[in-house]
């Protein structure tokens, strides 16, 4: 049946055994394990990668909206493209470095081409789970409509272009990697930059959470079977925020100078997360669901910034006050974005998604292993500089 469903009869006689052998030594080896098994239906190879997120993910469509945005003007992009390139970063960002290792191009945003050639990325800047109207009736508006529900109708727009019907596009999808994010954080972000109280916040989530999985559940009836859903990242360490909650009480901040209460925020809700992935599971045995632990990924940067080549998580890569907070005029950039772990005060470093993608695709960051899956190209000592 894993055969036949992927139309690849010729191929599976030649690797039906090592298949058998591999699976069955993968099995043994987790088997006493927590995290959830592949699906035996996982493709051996991708073709297509289809984005939905934010700007941890977005490659250019936030551009074609808002052209004048600080990320779109100099030095964002230094680092590897070496001019503007659509991301809020000095580089690229993870999914480019999902990308490479599987040895695809990188995903075009979906409003520079408009069409599925390759995969698509229909992440923007900005964006959030929610409508802004669940924001409105809380008391405060957002300015973007780019939610997860408008991604995921350019998605449908597309589908005319990839299959004529449903069983061309499970052969299709079948052989695509969809990245689900992040996608969420802005959802928390823009009440907490207007510092809401965080018990209302809470309460945020479970809205939040619910729309991730009923894009899911959508994909999946298209013919999705390999989803990757990343969880949110360690926000108390986020520059922005030690800015705007900076406090004289030592109490509220770690080891490592992130503030807890932050931190405990994330936690809760990548657990909430990882709760109804597990639901998700069970509903469709036959897809891969991949959390990506984005969080864990990120935070041993933060609890040991010098072993990974960075400075004082405390400050991003800038010159102008206390934290270096840049990507505005008033701020200069720093001479060597690699030796930072944030760009912008919001946005991470090249330097510092490149180790997050090498942690969930290569090492423990992801569940099930995102590593158990072929990837032609995963040396990241191969990624070019």
């Amino acid at each position: 049946m894993w055969c036949s469903a992927f139309r690849m009869r010729l191929i599976c006689k030649q690797v039906w055994i090592t298949f058998a052998v591999v699976t069955a030594a993968f099995m043994i080896a987790t088997s006493n394990s927590e995290s959830p098994l592949l699906s035996v239906a996982s493709p051996c190879s991708f073709t297509y990668i289809f984005s939905f997120g934010d700007s941890l993910a977005d490659t250019g469509n936030f551009y074609f909206e808002r052209p004048s945005h600080h990320c779109f003007q100099p030095p964002y992009g230094e680092t590897f493209f070496h001019h503007v390139s659509g991301r809020c970063s000095d580089g690229r960002l993870i999914i480019d470095f999902i990308a490479e290792s599987l040895g695809l191009p990188l995903v075009k945003a979906y409003m520079e081409k408009k069409n599925a050639e390759g995969g698509t990325n229909f992440a923007v800047s900005g964006a959030t789970a929610l409508e802004a109207s669940f924001f409105e009736e809380r008391g405060f508006s957002i300015q973007t409509n780019n939610s997860l529900t408008v991604q995921l109708n350019w998605f449908k727009e597309l589908l005319p272009s990839l299959c004529n019907n449903s069983s061309d596009c499970s052969e299709v999808f079948g052989n695509s990697l969809f990245l689900m994010g992040e996608i969420g954080g802005n959802d928390f972000n823009f009440p907490l930059f207007r510092q809401k109280n965080i018990a209302e916040i809470r309460t945020y989530v479970p809205y939040v959470i619910n729309a991730i999985t009923s894009a899911i559940h959508e994909l999946i009836d298209a013919g999705a079977r390999t989803l990757i859903v990343p969880g949110n990242l360690p926000i108390g360490c986020s520059v922005i925020y030690l800015r705007i909650y900076e406090t004289l009480d030592k109490e509220q901040y770690d080891q490592s100078g992130c503030l807890k209460w932050l931190n405990e925020f994330a936690e809760y809700y990548n657990h909430e997360l990882q709760s109804e992935l597990d639901k998700l599971r069970t509903l469709h045995p036959h897809a891969n669901i991949i959390y990506a632990d984005y969080y864990n990924a990120a935070l041993r940067l933060y609890r040991d910034p010098t072993k990974f080549g960075f400075m004082s998580i405390n400050c991003c890569c800038g010159k102008g006050d206390p934290y270096n907070f840049c990507g505005t005029e008033s701020f200069n950039v720093c001479d060597d974005p690699s030796k930072y772990i944030g760009w912008d005060g919001l946005h991470l470093t090249e330097a510092a998604y490149k180790l997050i993608a090498q942690a969930f695709i290569e090492g423990p960051y992801s569940q099930p292993q995102f590593s158990s899956l072929c990837l032609p190209n995963a040396n990241f000592g191969h990624f070019n500089y």
